[in-house]
């Protein structure tokens, strides 16, 4: 062969390879790799993913599955180390699949999930303006995508939740979602997360478990449906020990749902095999639901384990309040005042829990004893048992106006979740009454109790009422996250 044959042979093979670049080929060795990534098998899932890298260099649907990986990886254990080094990956892996095939609905999907995982990283890390840039870019090439391949269901999964996201940005952060050119509502982009969910569309059975982790999600904070997403669960009898993204988001809001024993159960069945990403969370979990039932040296011991493993910062201040809370139970003022400040120093405050608890770090006060145990009781679940704390108990005996504001919102909360409803309306306006112009959040949730109750009850005008008082109340603690629901609630009932 010649010399110049050898030279055109060699440009025809690189450029043919270039071409051949373009494939977004979801074929059966992706998919059980995207399902033992899903399962955060993450070892097992980067094993396989090398492989198809070797067997299909022109297949990019890799790509976005190594993308999970470290998305799951960051999301989770916010490592500053891994930060550093995983990071810049994210932009590598869309500048590749920017240049796949333009026919393919994969194209701008693919863009998009991996934005939407890199803004999610972002705000774990503070950034939240470039994570606000990424969401909308985001947001973009999922409606271009929808135009371009409306029958291509996966749109409607990522596309419906940054709707429904969007419909419920607090007031106080409206002017980005306008400067970001977002509009959102929570009706319609559940209604797009649900049809897909439920869909027996092909795509639909493929991504299942990634929905039912983000449909649940959705249903239990934006549509206030606590029952209905455990259920959801149940119903599609999600593996709850092989998969621990799906036993995570079961202990997370089963802890939230106040279903504590439910919660223990899910974290000590789990599969503990070393083959799954190791996650500081399940001592976090634990830790909340020893605490809940005031198993407090227990308690004690999984939030210090989680301190010393995890490197992130949200949720720090929180942890190292509730160790404190602990020690100071326990009668330990030294390790309690220890703590308390380490939730100075420790961590960010990003979250309305970290804010809180920096909050009262900085301040001299302690919790009333009583009113502390009831609460953590009435939190895991224990109603009968908080109720037993406060038995006896009335205004009189709380000399501090916090305290007393304190007392008439646990007895609120008590009740309602005891069914007693005309009892706990009584002590919800009263909570209002005595709290609206105070920093405290008793007030606000009180008015958010109020809502929800009038709202089960069909009583729509009611409801808005009492959402819309939640709203208005400022400067108090837990402001955003209170705010946020009471928007989800308003949009509930006009059905926005």
């Amino acid at each position: 062969m010649s010399k110049i044959a050898s030279i055109l042979l060699i440009f025809m093979c690189t450029t043919l390879n270039g071409w051949t670049q373009t494939k977004f080929d979801f074929n059966a060795s992706c998919f059980q790799a995207y399902q033992e990534i899903g399962k955060l098998k993450t070892k097992t899932g980067q094993l396989q993913i090398q492989k198809l890298q070797l067997q299909q260099p022109d297949n990019l649907i890799p790509v976005l599955l190594e993308n999970y990986i470290d998305f799951y990886t960051l999301f989770f254990n916010e490592d500053p180390s891994e930060y550093t080094s995983l990071f810049p990956q994210f932009q590598e892996r869309l500048n590749q699949v920017e240049k796949g095939n333009k026919s393919s609905p994969f194209y701008l999907y693919s863009q998009a999930v991996i934005r939407i995982q890199r803004a999610t990283v972002q705000i774990k890390f503070g950034n939240f303006w470039d994570a606000g840039w990424d969401f909308r870019k985001a947001f973009i090439l999922l409606k271009e995508n929808k135009k371009k391949f409306p029958q291509f269901s996966p749109n409607d999964l990522w596309f419906g939740a940054l709707e429904a996201a969007i419909g419920t940005v607090p007031k106080g952060y409206k002017w980005l979602a306008s400067l970001f050119g977002m509009r959102g509502s929570i009706a319609q982009g559940m209604k797009k997360v649900r049809n897909f969910t439920y869909s027996n569309d092909p795509w639909a059975k493929l991504l299942f478990n990634e929905s039912a982790f983000v449909y649940t999600y959705l249903l239990f904070y934006l549509e206030n449906e606590k029952d209905a997403a455990l259920e959801f669960i149940n119903q599609k009898k999600l593996d709850l020990v092989n998969n621990h993204l799906h036993a995570f988001m079961a202990a997370n809001l089963s802890l939230n749902n106040k279903e504590v024993e439910l919660c223990k159960n899910i974290l000590n069945n789990r599969n503990k095999s070393d083959e799954y990403l190791q996650l500081p969370i399940w001592d976090f979990l634990m830790g909340y639901a020893k605490m809940f039932h005031l198993e407090i040296p227990e308690a004690t011991q999984h939030f210090e384990q989680y301190t010393k493993k995890f490197k992130g910062k949200f949720y720090v201040k929180d942890v190292y309040q509730k160790i404190s809370w602990c020690y100071y139970l326990q009668g330990n003022m030294h390790q309690a005042n220890a703590n308390r400040q380490l939730a100075v120093v420790k961590g960010a405050a990003y979250s309305d829990a970290d804010k809180t608890a920096l909050k009262e770090a900085k301040g001299k006060n302690w919790p009333n004893t009583i009113l502390l145990k009831a609460r953590l009781l009435n939190d895991g679940g224990y109603h009968a048992e908080a109720l037993k704390q406060l038995a006896g108990k009335s205004l009189t005996d709380f000399t501090k106006e916090e305290e007393s504001l304190e007392f008439v919102y646990r007895v609120a909360r008590i009740y309602d979740d005891l069914g007693r409803k005309e009892e706990a309306i009584k002590n919800y306006l009263n909570a209002i009454k005595l709290g609206q112009n105070r920093k405290e959040y008793y007030a606000a949730r009180a008015a958010l109790q109020l809502g929800q109750i009038y709202e089960i009850r069909g009583e729509k005008t009611l409801a808005i009422q009492y959402y819309q008082k939640c709203i208005n109340m400022e400067d108090h603690e837990y402001k955003d996250s209170l705010d946020q629901r009471a928007k989800s609630g308003i949009a509930r009932c006009t059905g926005n």
